[in-house]
């Protein structure tokens, strides 16, 4: 009995020592007292083995013991397994800061740091541009017209946001800008999501390209110049990184500006000879000004820097410089804004076209990595986050106004599913975004989120597209003026793919950039390392073992109930903040083995790294959507919501972990893992059918929650403005409940046969009801109105027989070349 209570003494012990970090010593002390206990008490087998355990923690645990034997041979051995850092990766690793993607690194997240963000919304000013310009320059849009009948937007609507200075949102109020916050920007992007293009043509100019680049690089001249131009819109921008062979790897840059001296304006300078071939590049084919990433090389040695290999630079080129071919565009799928080529052999410019002069040569991958840290976690994830509110406002109109077997599909169990999906990731996109633009707004770069935005919020706005197209069956895959969502699904595709693929930043970025910039040691222990700093070397590693130690005591104990974490928020959501620690602690665990038993390997293990990669981002998601529900006014049925995004993601994350475990290649790791972190088993399931029909119904309903979920997009109507079915639905919606009440009398009628057999179609219906009595003047004009606005939004386009054909005088041709034949 002794024995057994030594045994369970010690571990209790050494959990909590563990869990602190509280040190060798602490173990040491806990461990030799025990084992002082067992020898007094008779049972000295155990009283012994605890001696012998404290021993070997003073061996190896204690400062000048094992500074004199152990501490020296883990140096050499850490030189040897750890990864080498190129250049480039060092400049991605610097570029941008951590917040809380470090906190949920460390496997003890704080709270109140997320909470410290205080997030204080839109300024009037900005609200006013979002509820009155955004809201014009919608109503200047149909997709079908913009994409298949214009192939552009109309010219209206290019002066209107040059007028209203769409293109200067990040542009200070000194050069003529709106100098928006970033909420600000994601709101007003998030509100023209309707339209692709739209909201492509506005996010790129405020996103990566020479209007940031200008601003935290450019000479005061080139800003005097160029800003003014750029936020009124006299030039339009566009930025050329990529080409046929530098894509996702864009430090592959194949282009190269070479310098050497010739003629500007009269005048022989000092300048570069560029040759260069560019695809893929937004804006480009009515772009006045062009932003150009490429390689310097000066083997002349005309910059007297004693290297040849100057390094990627990025200059502003304009158009009209004599050998630049810009103008022929590409036809990205689905969409049509503007995007094409650029190509030019020994053009020739001046170096004061180098963004930032002279002293910028060089240095142009560091400034597109620290540009793209802040851009990449604004454009497409607001895209995405918009997608999501307009689908739930037409999904959940349509559904509900979509009759079959004499009720709404949106009271099917079926269409159900897809209906709270839609909601859910549209709640969590919602607050990511937004939460996540907030923390840039206190001076935040977040790099690691924003690759976790935007390879999760494009992925969730593939997933919301093809549950919207689904619910609209026919109605959203005949294609037309009337149809709101089938072009802007089809052009899904470029979001996933632009801006660092998915693939690649799922793949590659997340963790892969994540393990070392936000680890509480591991970027420390490789400069230490690359210092051959002894001392400093000792002090992380030995941390960086209590780190791991902490980490899996944590999240054994709290996985067995034990130990929760106190957590600044309500009663609904503190099990959620309490689970994601729990889960941040093994998160933080098996990230520290993968990398120990991998070492340099995992690099190239990218299925390992991705889901290592998907546990972090589905806790980062996780978080911010807890950040929203506590700082802002809840509605009915919004827990319901709340419940089934965190559910949602929670499984998401404890997945990954599992395939994580089922895929190491040491099975013995990945068990004792599961073991340490699951010792139960798994904890989170799907949501539940109850909370599913709970939010499909809210958004197909007027309620609370519906327009809270549709808050900031185009959903009024005014005369002269394009067609707007959020609009419609929305007034539809709103009388709703007295037509289904009127249904259920006409569907009762025709059960008990008292309408005429021949009576069809609901308007028949409704006459038969009326000339019997049944229904009154009141309520049959009103279900006369409400069936031809439902048929009106039921109804698709039809088209003249040869209306698609491009190629008229071939066709002509084949038709007499057949009947002569015949």
């Amino acid at each position: 009995m002794i024995t057994l209570l030594l045994i369970v003494l010690a571990v209790i012990g050494c959990l909590v020592v563990m869990r602190r970090e509280a040190g060798a010593l602490a173990a040491l002390a806990v461990l030799a007292v025990l084992g002082v206990v067992g020898l007094a008490l008779d049972a000295g087998v155990i009283g012994t083995l605890l001696l012998i355990a404290a021993v070997g923690v003073a061996v190896c645990g204690l400062k000048p013991i094992r500074r004199l034997w152990l501490s020296p041979r883990l140096f050499a051995l850490f030189k040897k397994i750890a990864p080498r850092v190129s250049e480039t990766e060092r400049v991605a690793l610097d570029a941008g800061t951590v917040a809380w993607d470090g906190e949920l690194f460390s496997g003890r997240p704080d709270w109140q740091r997320l909470l410290d963000f205080d997030n204080a919304g839109l300024s009037e000013e900005e609200q006013a541009f979002v509820d009155h310009q955004c809201s014009v320059a919608a109503g200047m849009c149909n997709a079908w017209e913009i994409a298949r009948e214009r192939a552009d937007m109309p010219e209206a609507l290019w002066e209107y946001l040059k007028q209203e200075r769409f293109f200067g949102m990040i542009i200070p109020k000194a050069y003529g800008g709106l100098e928006f916050s970033a909420k600000a920007q994601s709101a007003v992007l998030q509100k023209l999501a309707f339209n692709e293009t739209l909201m492509s043509t506005v996010g790129v100019p405020n996103s990566l390209g020479p209007g940031e680049l200008l601003l935290k690089y450019g000479t005061e001249a080139q800003k005097d110049h160029y800003l003014p131009r750029l936020a009124d819109g006299r030039d339009i921008p566009c930025f050329a990184l990529t080409g046929p062979r530098a894509g996702s790897d864009a430090t592959s840059i194949p282009d190269v500006g070479i310098v050497c001296r010739g003629m500007h304006d009269g005048k022989e300078v000092l300048g570069l000879k560029l040759t260069f071939e560019k695809r893929w590049i937004t804006l480009a084919p009515i772009a006045t000004v062009v932003g150009l990433a490429f390689r310097m090389f000066d083997p002349d040695n005309l910059l007297e820097r004693g290297e040849s290999d100057i390094g990627i630079s990025c200059a502003l080129i304009p158009r009209d410089t004599e050998g630049m071919e810009i103008g022929r565009r590409h036809h990205p799928i689905g969409s049509p804004f503007m995007n094409g080529p650029i190509r030019g052999k020994d053009v020739f410019i001046p170096l004061d076209y180098l963004i930032g002069g002279l002293d910028m040569a060089g240095q142009g991958w560091r400034m597109l990595v620290e540009c793209l840290s802040v851009g990449r976690c604004i454009t497409l994830p607001s895209g995405a986050a918009g997608i999501g509110r307009y689908a739930v406002g037409w999904s959940g109109g349509f559904t509900r106004i979509r009759r079959q077997f004499n009720i709404a599909v949106a009271d099917m169990e079926g269409v159900q599913e897809p209906l709270a999906r839609i909601a859910a990731k549209a709640y969590i996109s919602q607050a990511a975004v937004m939460q996540t633009a907030n923390t840039i707004d206190h001076g935040v770069k977040p790099a690691v989120p924003s690759a976790i935005l935007k390879s999760q919020l494009t992925e969730f706005q593939r997933d919301v597209l093809a549950d919207a197209m689904d619910v609209h069956g026919g109605r959203t895959v005949t294609l037309g003026p009337r149809n709101y969502l089938g072009i802007g699904y089809s052009a899904n595709p470029v979001s996933i793919t632009v801006e660092g693929a998915n693939i690649m930043t799922r793949n590659l970025m997340i963790f892969g950039q994540g393990a070392i910039r936000c680890h509480p040691y591991v970027l420390e222990e490789l400069a230490a390392k690359d210092a051959n700093d002894f001392e400093a070397f000792d002090r992380l590693f030995f941390r960086h073992i209590g780190l791991i130690f902490g980490n899996g005591a944590r999240a054994f104990t709290q996985a067995l109930g034990l130990g929760k974490p106190n957590v600044p928020f309500d009663a609904i959501a503190a099990p959620y903040a309490q689970d994601a620690a729990r889960l941040s602690s093994a998160f933080s665990l098996c990230a520290d083995a993968a990398m120990a038993s991998l070492g340099s390997k995992l690099k190239q293990r990218e299925m390992i790294s991705a889901r290592l990669g998907d546990v972090l981002s589905n806790l980062y998601l996780l978080s911010m959507v807890l950040k929203q529900w506590h700082e802002t006014d809840r509605v009915d049925n919004e827990a319901a919501l709340f419940h089934y995004s965190c559910r949602l993601l929670l499984n998401r994350a404890e997945q990954a972990l599992v395939d994580l475990f089922d895929n190491l290649p040491s099975r013995a790791l990945g068990n004792m893992l599961a073991f340490v972190t699951q010792p139960l088993g798994r904890r989170w399931h799907k949501p539940q059918d109850a909370l599913t029909r709970e939010i499909a119904k809210a958004i197909s309903t007027d309620t609370a929650l519906r327009h809270k979920l549709t808050s900031n997009t185009w959903d009024s109507w005014e005369e002269g403005q394009k067609e707007n079915a959020l609009a419609r639905y929305n007034a539809l919606l709103a009388n709703a409940e007295r037509a289904e009440t009127i249904y259920r009398t006409l569907n009762k009628a025709r059960a008990k046969k008292a309408l005429p057999e021949i009576a069809l179609h609901p308007e028949q219906w409704i006459d038969a009801a009326h000339e019997t009595g049944l229904l009154d003047d009141e309520d049959a004009a009103f279900m006369r109105a409400h069936e031809a606005e439902v048929l009106e939004m039921l109804t698709v386009d039809d088209f003249a027989f040869d209306a698609f054909v491009t190629r008229r005088e071939e066709k002509a041709t084949s038709e007499i070349e057949n009947e002569a034949t015949a």
